[in-house]
């Protein structure tokens, strides 16, 4: 284990995700007590779990982001478990559907916006409210090549909502780094996870289909875009302010 985090706190929101548990077991590994948060309680216990055998501390909570009361609830665990919160990564999100934009879903329109959006701007409200007056922190919030950097055709919701979290990242940057608060975004493309894979799509349909579609010629692992969260949440971005780093194999150089 590394002390790139050690005596730090960090959250991570969208935990039972595959990109979330990569980054709360990887700074369980490098120092940081971690509080891992969603909504699959199960998903949540076994990494808790996995980081604890590992030598590292965690514990779950399960929160609905969409909610004002749980958000702050959930920060306020983190503090009172572990005396504080130092580092917040907001990984949390779910895709919709696939549809042209006149024949898509207004439920499901609703519910990609509120995860999606309202979700990391209830995040970082809540989390920004504590590090500033605490001495200050560290905010990476997830958001994908799909929207501010790429156009995905039948994607609308998924690709309108991250490219609000792109601009919001930017803009709670500005208001809030003379605060002693910085936050930052990457925007991966995709990664091997169930969302990289088209209905009906095996995961090596997939892999193939990659070897073309990105420059790259493969999907990203987890890891590679939790080792870049770890890096824009830590000491050696220090100067990093309101970015929003690429991270999808070449799709949008």
């Amino acid at each position: 284990m590394t002390e790139r985090f050690a005596g730090k706190v960090a959250l991570v929101t969208g935990a039972s995700g595959v990109v979330g548990r990569a980054a709360a077991l990887a700074y369980a590994r490098e120092g940081a007590a971690v509080l891992v948060a969603g909504r699959d309680a199960a998903r949540l216990a076994e990494i808790v779990k996995l980081a604890e055998s590992e030598g590292g501390r965690a514990s779950a909570f399960t929160v609905d982001i969409t909610r004002s009361a749980e958000v702050a609830a959930m920060v306020e665990a983190a503090v009172s478990r572990y005396g504080g919160l130092d580092v917040a990564l907001n990984t949390a999100g779910i895709f919709g559907q696939m549809a042209p934009l006149a024949d898509y879903d207004e439920d499901i329109w609703d519910d990609v916006l509120a995860v999606n959006l309202k979700g990391v701007f209830l995040s970082m409200k809540h989390e920004i409210a504590h590090m500033r007056a605490h001495g200050g922190g560290v905010i990476v919030n997830v958001s994908s090549n799909l929207g501010a950097h790429w156009r995905l055709a039948g994607a609308s919701a998924y690709a309108a909502s991250k490219a609000a979290v792109s601009h919001l990242t930017r803009t709670a940057a500005r208001d809030h780094i003379a605060d002693g608060v910085r936050i930052n975004a990457i925007s991966p493309g995709p990664v091997d996870s169930p969302m990289s894979t088209r209905p009906g799509e095996t995961r090596a349909d997939r892999d193939e289909r990659m070897r073309t579609a990105l420059p790259i010629g493969r999907v990203s692992t987890p890891e590679e875009i939790a080792a870049a969260a770890l890096w824009l949440s830590s000491a050696d971005s220090s100067f990093v302010v309101g970015a929003d780093h690429v991270i999808d194999g070449g799709a949008t150089a």
